[in-house]
């Protein structure tokens, strides 16, 4: 264990359409090969990925979530698509925030994979 704080990160990503099924089943196989990853929603021409990150600063898990999706697309089949979306906040903020849903967000203890 290296001691260093947890961070909880979304990650959004979008490109151009793909099958529905194709994106569903490359991000349960993303959800195999990376650990700590909460849940994957998505649809034809986006994906949202939320999991923990453990690392020593935000920049660090910043530059991290980053490549994320380069680094699994070939092994997990994931589409040619770019980030549009960060957000990093340390676990104190993210136990603040709740697990309520609110209108426009699910909620936060959502696991799993699912269309938005």
């Amino acid at each position: 264990m290296s001691g260093f704080p947890f961070w909880h990160v979304t990650l959004t990503l979008a490109g151009d359409p793909v099958p529905e099924p194709e994106i569903r089943a490359a991000l349960e196989h993303l959800s195999h090969d990376h650990p700590f990853l909460l849940s994957g929603r998505y649809g034809v021409d986006r994906a949202e990925v939320r999991y923990w990150e453990e690392s020593p600063d935000v920049r660090t898990v910043s530059d991290l979530a980053l490549t994320l999706w380069d680094t699994h697309r070939e092994a997990c089949n994931l589409p040619d698509w770019e980030v549009v979306g960060l957000e990093v906040v340390d676990r104190a903020t993210f136990h603040k925030r709740g697990r309520v849903a609110t209108p426009v967000v699910p909620p936060v203890s959502l696991v799993g994979v699912a269309p938005f």
